[in-house]
């Protein structure tokens, strides 16, 4: 891997998520290009992945804000024994650090594998993987 764009969105054909009530809000976002968390408005805690309550204080008061996209990767891990078979190897899974103080599980791309360390500096990168989803992945900034 010496390229610098060897890491890329996954194809078509991957299995999809499924939208749920809680979830709706934030996959239609990612639609329009938004990447979105929930802010309780009890305590502040901003949460991620979309829940009916806070996890924090248990509060139902939850609003939906968009994020600007901007993190830093926490850890990470390369993937070369998928999941499933369509997936595209290898791939780098990580765990993102958002600026407005949640986590979130995504790959990066736009980068080789050995250039991806703690702590890099990741904006948001949408792609459509058919079925009208499109995923949130993240690249260096």
């Amino acid at each position: 891997m010496n390229t610098r764009d060897s890491l890329h969105a996954q194809r078509p054909g991957i299995p999809l998520p499924r939208a749920d009530v809680v979830s709706a809000p934030f996959w239609e976002g990612c639609r329009r290009r938004q990447l979105l968390y929930q802010r309780c408005t009890d305590c502040g805690y901003a949460v991620f992945n979309p829940a009916p309550i806070c996890r924090r204080c248990i509060s139902r008061n939850l609003t939906w804000e968009r994020s600007n996209g901007l993190g830093s990767v926490y850890s990470w891990s390369e993937v070369w024994r998928p999941l499933a078979p369509t997936f595209t190897v290898p791939y780098v899974a990580a765990i993102i650090d958002l600026d407005e103080g949640y986590q979130m599980v995504s790959n990066i791309i736009g980068c080789a594998v050995d250039q991806v360390v703690v702590g890099m500096r990741v904006r948001v990168d949408f792609h459509e993987v058919g079925g009208g989803v499109v995923l949130p992945y993240f690249r260096p900034r």
